[in-house]
């Protein structure tokens, strides 16, 4: 519970506060979810925090506007190389 209070937390801070903490994070799905815009951050957390629905982030992604959708390919699944 608390978890998931301390994720929705951050993810309705402000657009300066959550870049910060994407920074900290280790895992690229949470950093790319960290800065993406605060209404996309707010989507999120509205129709994934807190579901025991095992597709609920699939869900969520598959109904993002296609550019949402265009950047979670870039920057997560497939990356430019380093």
């Amino acid at each position: 519970m608390l978890t998931s209070t301390i994720q929705r937390s951050v993810l309705l801070a402000p657009d300066s506060i959550a870049r910060i903490a994407a920074r900290y994070t280790i895992e690229p799905e949470e950093r790319w979810l960290l800065e993406q815009s605060r209404r996309v951050r707010r989507s999120y957390a509205d129709a994934v925090l807190g579901r025991d629905d095992e597709y609920a982030q699939e869900i969520w992604m598959l109904r993002q506007p296609d550019d949402v959708r265009e950047s979670y390919v870039h920057d997560v699944l497939a990356p430019p190389a380093e």
